[in-house]
């Protein structure tokens, strides 16, 4: 850990639980909000040891992994909130971001900085000790979700806050780097050959755990009812895996012929591949937001959303949402599949973008009160 001191130079911290599955990426998300400003931001990972690729994707000013291991994140965590304090030490913090709940904790009990609480997740205020601490410092915490949905959940967690300040809550969407993720998508012929896709086939994809939450049992039944209307050879892909797996394909085996599904286990960065598809769709019954869309919109792929899974409806556009059934899945198969413009990819890769989100974060910490020096 540096423990240079720089007490003239503004610092941003940025406080995370783990440096697995989506957190880099939200890492660089939060750390581009100050590019181009004054601000340098430290991003410091609660768990996890020094990584070099971690570092890298972080794209921050400087990076400290505390690494502390899951028994030493559980009741009072009392040496991370010791490391948090030194490293505060070191120089101007003026701001700290905390990703979860475990890092909202640790900031608010090692400093004295107003914090942004970003909640990626539904239930997050189920517990009623979560309820009572972040009460306690409502006076310095906003919190943040990334989307409505979530907020919506916050809210609903929060029956009995009526003092809670209604402006100290807010949505700011999850986004992409549109140019970064287009540059590591492989060409269609690549990605299909890779993933060991025919070259001529109508592809339909899901790409997801292998877990009730995603449903992937209702997207085996609409593509079954789908199949005869979309093109001659349609095949569904499914990447993922999980505790599902047996079941899965056991109920495909009863719905479908061998040769119309594939399921190709775990892909690292799954996002690579998406030019590989015809069309992407996601069944899940609660997404917080939903990036895989955006991946896939990234992609010109066109993708079918389930209407009441949270966050992912509100990165689709309405003609593109289905209800939770599997007839009406299917009919937006085919729809979408007959279909030959999409004009909600440009608005929502506009929308969902670090600039879009730079401008949404400076009104933000007008509403929180929070005036950065």
């Amino acid at each position: 850990m540096d423990t240079t001191t720089d007490q003239h130079t503004p610092w941003v911290l940025q406080f995370t639980h783990a440096q697995y599955g989506p957190f880099v990426d939200c890492a660089r998300q939060y750390a581009a909000l100050f590019r181009d400003t004054p601000y340098k931001v430290c991003t410091v990972y609660l768990t996890g040891a020094p990584d070099e690729a971690v570092i890298q994707g972080s794209a921050s000013d400087e990076v400290v992994f505390l690494n502390q291991s899951k028994q030493q994140v559980r009741g009072l965590k009392l040496r991370a909130i010791g490391k948090l304090r030194r490293l505060l030490g070191t120089r101007r913090f003026v701001l700290c971001i905390a990703h979860r709940a475990k890092p909202i904790y640790i900031a608010l009990l090692a400093s004295q900085l107003p914090v942004i609480g970003v909640h990626h997740a539904f239930g997050d205020y189920q517990r009623w000790s979560r309820r009572f601490f972040v009460k306690r410092f409502k006076q310095r915490l906003a919190l943040l979700g990334v989307s409505d949905a979530t907020c919506k959940n916050i809210r609903h967690c929060m029956p009995d806050w009526p003092d809670w300040p209604e402006h100290r809550l807010a949505t700011l969407y999850n986004r992409v780097d549109i140019a970064v993720l287009q540059a590591q998508q492989l060409s269609r012929k690549q990605a299909r050959v890779q993933l060991g896709l025919p070259a001529d086939a109508f592809i339909v994809a899901n790409v997801g755990r292998l877990h009730p939450d995603k449903d992937q049992a209702l997207l085996i039944r609409g593509f079954a009812q789908a199949r005869s209307a979309l093109p001659a050879g349609a095949i569904l892909t499914i990447i993922g895996s999980g505790r599902l797996d047996i079941p899965l394909k056991a109920l495909a085996a009863e719905e479908l012929p061998s040769e119309s599904v594939r399921f190709l286990g775990q892909v690292d960065f799954a996002r690579r591949y998406f030019q590989a598809f015809d069309q992407f769709v996601l069944t899940s019954k609660e997404e917080t937001f939903g990036i895989v869309l955006l991946e896939a919109m990234a992609a010109g792929v066109p993708v079918v959303c389930r209407d009441d899974c949270g966050g992912g409806a509100e990165v689709a556009a309405d003609e593109v949402l289905f209800a939770a059934d599997a007839a009406s899945l299917a009919q937006a198969m085919i729809n979408t599949a007959q279909t030959r413009h999409f004009p909600y990819y440009t608005k929502a890769l506009e929308k969902f973008t670090d600039a879009e989100a730079r401008i949404r974060f400076k009104r933000l910490l007008q509403q929180f009160a929070i005036h950065l020096p």
